[in-house]
């Protein structure tokens, strides 16, 4: 009865350890291709000066630095604690405080492109002066401090929490690993509902203002007015996307205390649907709708084959 039992176990182990072994590969396949991707654009970006003077495109190229940054970081640490790999408690520190405030530059950068939407089509006199490059670099500027505090809040408590002697510990790193106390989480869990709420009725409001624009547009304008409305409600589903990461912890927390293998089928589904898949989104809703930007890229692209087939 107990050889049965030892040998259910092991093959329950073996099971487990080949799911966890297909996921992994499988993350790094997606993510391989999305940087591919990201850096294509972000070298057709700065091979065209009209993207880099762009408020817009300069956003744009904003949100694809942050997230390539962002799939980087998640990923040496899924890889890390795959092989059990520990590192230094103050250096996982700044890992994870670059992650929290990455987890923010996505979302508020979204809403800040819907904005410039708003202005464009709602505003349109004022456009050409509120939406300039020197405009885009103090948006971005407030983005980081905006996206700065939760982290700034979750380290304060964390150097409140620990004593000096646990940041030269080894451990695997893990976000987790900063939520000392039970309030903490519920305190930063407050800190990002209310950013939820904020962003969540922003965007409300810019497609409200661009649908009543849309309605009394002349036929003219009515293209231009219709795709910046797809473009916001594709910025709206993509900050959806992002913002419900926010509550994945909460998730999982829960889910770990009733089965190990349900939390990890979970948190692998949370990370392809609200880390990855929010981040896909931007390629598709500024390097492929966008015809410039489209037009740019393609060019880059066959150019470079073909000189590859002139040196063959």
């Amino acid at each position: 009865m107990v050889e049965n039992n030892t040998t259910a176990a092991s093959n329950a182990s073996t099971s487990l350890q080949k799911a966890i072994n297909v996921n992994v590969m499988v993350v790094q396949v997606l993510i391989g291709i999305f940087l591919s991707i990201n850096f294509l654009l972000i070298l057709t970006f700065f091979r065209r000066e009209i993207f880099y003077t762009n408020a817009r495109y300069i956003l744009f190229a904003h949100t694809l630095l942050a997230d390539s940054l962002f799939l980087i970081l998640t990923n040496v640490l899924l890889n890390l604690i795959y092989f059990r790999i520990t590192m230094p408690a103050w250096l996982c520190l700044i890992i994870c405080t670059v992650l929290i405030v990455l987890t923010f530059v996505t979302p508020l950068t979204l809403t800040a492109m819907s904005l410039e939407r708003y202005v464009a089509i709602c505003m349109p006199l004022r456009h050409g002066e509120l939406s300039t490059p020197r405009g885009a670099i103090h948006c971005i500027f407030i983005i980081h401090s905006l996206s700065s505090i939760q982290a700034i809040i979750t380290d304060s408590m964390f150097f409140a929490s620990v004593p000096l002697v646990f940041y030269v510990q080894y451990r695997l790193c893990t976000l987790e690993m900063l939520v000392i106390h039970p309030w903490q989480g519920h305190l930063t869990s407050a800190v990002s509902q209310f950013y939820f709420l904020v962003m969540s009725v922003t965007i409300v409001f810019i497609y409200v203002k661009i649908m009543s624009v849309a309605k009394e547009a002349s036929v003219e304008n009515k293209t231009s007015t219709s795709k910046g409305l797809r473009t916001v409600i594709l910025h709206g589903v993509q900050l959806i996307l992002c913002l419900i990461q926010l509550w994945c912890p909460f998730v999982e927390t829960a889910i770990i205390q009733i089965d190990l293998r349900l939390y990890i089928d979970v948190r692998y589904f949370n990370y392809i649907v609200f880390f990855l898949a929010p981040r896909c989104l931007s390629p598709l809703v500024y390097g492929l709708r966008d015809e410039k930007f489209y037009h740019a890229l393609k060019e880059i692209i066959f150019c470079g084959f073909r000189r590859k087939k002139v040196f063959v």
